[in-house]
C-alpha cells in the first residue's frame, strides 16, 4: 500500500470516527433531556401520589372524628388539612390543571372548620350530615382528579422510560462502534507510525544521491561485522577499502553541481557492480566511497581494487561532455582488537598514501600507520605553531644577475620552522603536510606577511630588494587569495613590483583556466609571477604562451650537470631561448660552482641562485655576506 492510499484510508477512518463521535454526542444530549423529562415526570407522579394519599388520610381522620369527637384523630384533622393543602399547592405549581383541586381544598378548609366547631358544640348529627353532604363529595372529586392526573403523568413517565431504554441501547451500540473504530484508528496510527519510522530510518541511513548506504549505515554494518569476525567466532575476516575520485572537484566546479551529482550516482553504480552481494558499498561523503569486503583472504582486496580501477577506465558520458576520471584506493584489513574508527582510519591513511604517491592503490601496514600517526602529531604541532609568532621565520637566498654588472637583484624567501621541542624541522617535512590541509592558507599568509614586512624594512633603509615567495596550488586557486594579497600590500605599503610569487608547472596544469584568471588578478596588483622548477612537469606550450607570467626558473636537476652533460646543457639552452622568445626572464636554480655560472651566462641566462653565490640566510646577514 502506497503512502497516498494509507493517507486516504487513515483520513476516512478519522472522518468516520469523528462522525460517530458527533452522533454519540447528539444522542447523549438527547438522552440527557429524556432523563431530565423522566425525572420531572417522576416528580409530578410522586407529587400527585402524595396529594392523593394525604387527601385520603385527611378524609379518614374526618370520619374517625365523626365517630368519636374525643378521639386522637380529632386533634390531627387540622394538621392533616394543612399538609393536604400544601401538597395541592405543589401540584398546582407543576400543572395549571390542578388549580381546581386547590380551590376545592381552600373551600373544604372552611367547611372542615365549621364541621369541627359543630363537633366541639356537641352537634354530632349536624356535623355528620355536613361530612356526608359537603365534605365527602368534594374529597371524592379531588381524589378522582388527582388520580386522573397521576395516571396521565404515570403514562408519560412510562413512555419516557421506554424512550430512555431505547436511546440507551442506541448509545451502547454507538459506543461499541466508536470503541472498535477507535481501536482500528489506533492500530492504523501505530502501523503508519512504524512505517514512517522505518522510512525515516531508511532515509537516515541512505545516501539520497546514489541510493547507496551512507556513512552511518556503513559504520553500523562494519561494527556488526567486526563483532562477528572475532577469533572465537567462525566468521569471515573484514577488509575495508576507501575510494576517492581523483579530479572530481574540478568537474564539479567547472561543469556545475548537477553534472557532479550525476557523476557520483554513476560512480556509485559502477562500484556496486564490482563487489559481491555479501559485500557492502557506501558513499561516506563528498566524492568518497567505502567498501566492506567479508573474506578470509585479505589478498582479495587487491583483486577488487584492480576491478574497481578498471570500472573507471570507461569515460563518463554526461550530457554532451565526456569525462575521464581515475580513483585512488586505500585498503585496511581488521586485526584483533580493531574497532570501527581504527579500521576506517587505517584505510584513510592508506588512501592518503596512494594519492600522495600517485599509484592508485595502497594497503595499510604498520609502518604506514606509524607514518600516519607521526603526520597527525606533526599536523597538531603545525596548528599550534601558526598561533605562535616566534616559531616560523624566513631565510632569504640571493638572486644574482649574470649579465652586465651583475650583483644582487632580488631574494627568494624560504620558510623555516623552529619546533620548540624538536628544534629545526626541514621544509620538506612540514610543507607537504600543510599543502594537504586548509592550514596552508594561514601559513601562506604568515609567510607573505613576514616577507612584506622585511621588504618594507629594507625599503625604509634604502634597499629596493624584490622578494619572491613560493605559492602552493591550493593558495593560488583560492578565490579570496588576490584580495587578501592586495590587503597585505596595502597594510605594509610595499609596492607590488617588489613582490614575486613562484608557482609550479603542476599548479598550472591542475586547473589552467582558474590559474590564468588568478594570475591576471595578481598581476593587476603589480606583483611579478614565476614558474618554478621548470622542466620537471608537463607544461603545455599553449598554456605557457597564455600564462601571465614574467619569469621561468630552470630546475636544479638540469643546471647541476649542464657543464658535463650535453643533453642537460641543450635542455637549459632551449629553455632560455623559449623564455626569451616569450618575453620572459630566466633564473637558473642550484648553481654550485663558477663553471656552471659561466656556462649559464654564455647561454644568455639572466639570473642565477645557488650555493656558489650564497646559502639561504636570515635577513640581518644579507648585507654582511658578499655574494660570490
Amino acid at each position: 500500500m502506497n503512502h497516498r492510499s494509507r493517507r486516504l484510508m487513515f483520513g476516512t477512518l478519522i472522518a468516520s470516527l469523528a462522525l460517530l463521535s458527533g452522533l454519540a454526542l447528539v444522542d447523549s444530549q438527547r438522552h440527557a433531556r429524556i432523563v431530565e423529562d423522566i425525572a420531572r415526570a417522576g416528580d409530578q407522579v410522586s407529587a400527585y401520589q402524595e396529594a392523593a394519599y394525604l387527601s385520603a388520610r385527611e378524609m379518614s381522620l374526618l370520619r374517625a372524628s365523626a365517630a368519636d369527637p374525643r378521639s386522637a384523630e380529632r386533634l390531627q384533622v387540622l394538621g392533616a388539612d394543612t399538609e393536604t393543602y400544601q401538597a395541592t399547592l405543589r401540584i398546582a405549581e407543576l400543572n395549571p390543571e390542578a388549580t381546581t383541586v386547590v380551590q376545592r381544598q381552600i373551600h373544604l378548609r372552611q367547611v372542615i372548620t365549621w364541621y369541627l366547631s359543630m363537633l366541639d358544640q356537641g352537634k354530632i348529627t349536624e356535623a355528620r350530615e355536613t361530612l356526608e353532604a359537603s365534605i365527602a363529595p368534594a374529597y371524592r372529586r379531588n381524589g378522582a382528579k388527582l388520580l386522573e392526573l397521576r395516571n396521565r403523568y404515570q403514562q408519560e413517565y412510562d413512555e419516557r422510560v421506554a424512550d430512555a431504554r431505547h436511546d440507551s441501547r442506541r448509545l451502547l451500540v454507538a459506543g461499541i462502534l466508536t470503541f472498535v473504530l477507535s481501536l482500528v484508528v489506533i492500530a492504523l496510527f501505530v502501523w503508519n507510525s512504524r512505517a514512517h519510522r522505518r522510512q525515516v530510518e531508511t532515509m537516515a541511513t541512505t545516501d539520497l544521491l546514489t541510493g547507496l548506504p551512507n556513512r552511518i549505515a556503513f559504520t553500523e554494518q562494519l561494527q556488526r561485522a567486526l563483532v562477528a569476525a572475532r577469533p572465537d567466532r567462525a566468521a569471515p575476516g573484514v577488509t575495508v577499502l576507501t575510494v576517492n575520485i581523483n579530479g572530481f572537484r574540478h568537474v564539479n566546479d567547472q561543469l556545475g553541481p548537477h553534472v557532479g551529482d550525476r557523476l557520483l550516482a554513476e560512480a556509485g553504480r559502477r562500484l556496486s557492480t564490482v563487489v559481491r552481494d555479501t559485500d557492502m558499498v557506501a558513499r561516506t561523503g563528498g566524492d568518497e566511497f567505502a567498501i566492506m569486503l567479508r573474506d578470509l583472504d585479505p589478498a582479495r582486496a587487491e583483486d577488487v581494487a584492480a576491478r574497481l580501477r578498471e570500472a573507471f577506465d570507461e569515460p563518463f558520458q554526461l550530457d554532451d561532455v565526456t569525462v575521464d576520471l581515475e580513483i585512488s584506493i586505500g585498503a585496511a584489513t581488521a586485526a584483533d582488537g580493531d574497532d570501527v574508527s581504527t579500521l576506517l582510519g587505517n584505510a584513510d591513511s592508506a588512501l592518503h598514501d596512494a594519492k600522495e604517491q600517485h599509484d592508485g592503490y595502497r594497503r595499510f601496514t604498520g609502518q604506514s600507520g606509524q607514518d600516519s600517526a607521526d603526520r597527525l602529531t606533526l599536523l597538531g604541532d603545525l596548528r599550534r605553531a601558526l598561533t605562535d609568532a616566534s616559531q616560523f621565520t624566513l631565510h632569504y637566498q640571493p638572486k644574482i644577475g649574470l649579465g652586465g654588472a651583475g650583483g644582487l637583484i632580488g631574494v627568494e624567501a624560504l620558510a623555516r620552522w623552529h619546533h620548540p621541542a624538536r628544534g629545526p624541522v626541514p621544509p620538506g617535512q612540514f610543507v607537504p603536510v600543510l599543502e594537504t590541509t586548509s592550514l596552508i592558507h594561514p601559513f601562506t599568509e604568515r609567510v607573505l606577511t613576514i616577507a612584506l614586512q622585511q621588504a618594507r624594512e629594507w625599503l625604509d633603509a634604502g634597499h629596493r630588494i624584490p622578494v619572491a615567495v613560493n605559492l602552493s596550488t591550493r593558495s593560488l586557486l583560492d578565490e579570496s587569495f588576490p584580495d587578501r594579497l592586495a590587503a597585505l600590500l596595502a597594510s605594509t605599503g610595499v609596492p607590488g613590483e617588489l613582490l614575486g610569487i613562484e608557482i609550479t608547472e603542476h599548479t598550472v596544469m591542475s586547473d589552467p583556466s582558474t590559474t590564468i584568471e588568478a594570475l591576471n588578478r595578481v598581476r593587476a596588483l603589480g606583483v611579478t609571477t614565476s614558474i618554478d622548477d621548470f622542466g620537471t612537469g608537463y607544461s603545455s606550450m599553449t598554456y605557457l604562451k597564455l600564462l601571465p607570467v614574467d619569469e621561468l626558473k630552470i630546475d636544479r636537476s638540469f643546471v647541476a650537470d649542464m657543464v658535463t652533460d650535453p643533453s642537460s646543457r641543450a635542455l637549459v639552452a632551449s629553455s632560455v631561448d623559449l623564455a626569451h622568445n616569450l618575453g620572459l626572464t630566466v633564473v637558473a636554480e642550484g648553481v654550485e660552482d663558477a663553471a656552471t655560472a659561466e656556462a649559464l651566462a654564455a647561454l644568455g641566462c639572466d639570473t642565477a641562485q645557488g650555493y656558489h653565490f650564497a646559502r639561504p640566510m636570515p635577513a640581518v646577514d644579507l648585507f654582511q655576506t658578499q655574494p660570490a
